[in-house]
């Protein structure tokens, strides 16, 4: 048996060291979290990226009583950018969270599905997409979606 050896980079930052127009997207995605509608798990998600031509587009957690009818931060604002402007690869993610009213202190991670959705679009346009998650301790910086979804399943894959 052969063994392969997968391995990823993962920036850790404070918010002060990224540039401006990174700062504003995490700050969009921290705003964000205040549109969440999650009665159910106090946990609000938001999400904001950012299109090729500069467009900032937001979303958040949206849940249901009906459980599985609910849809993540990061689906809902992939959804609304390819919906609204379907010729722009998305540049860059970013992902915070509240628990119970305050941010959560670690970084908060994106859901397999929404790695596995992200990826898609990546994919699609060919472009990758940076990504930030937020934390009040720290931020991770991930150049590339795939990298936390390193084993991805798109298109080709049913070739």
């Amino acid at each position: 048996m052969k063994t392969i050896d997968l391995s990823i980079k993962i920036g850790y930052c404070q918010m002060e060291e990224l540039p401006a127009d990174e700062q504003q997207l995490v700050e969009a995605a921290v705003r964000a979290t205040k549109n969440s509608y999650s009665p159910y798990s106090h946990f609000a998600v938001g999400a904001a990226l950012r299109l090729e031509n500069g467009t900032v587009v937001t979303g958040a957690n949206q849940e249901n009583a009906a459980y599985p009818s609910g849809l993540c931060a990061e689906r809902t604002a992939i959804f609304s950018a390819q919906a609204q402007y379907p010729d722009q690869p998305v540049t860059a993610l970013a992902i915070a969270a509240r628990n119970g009213g305050s941010l959560v202190k670690s970084p908060i991670v994106p859901c397999g599905a929404c790695r596995q959705v992200a990826v898609e679009i990546e994919d699609r346009y060919k472009h990758p997409i940076r990504v930030f998650l937020y934390g009040t301790d720290g931020i991770y910086v991930v150049d590339t979606i795939k990298d936390l979804l390193p084993l991805y399943f798109v298109g080709d894959a049913m070739k």
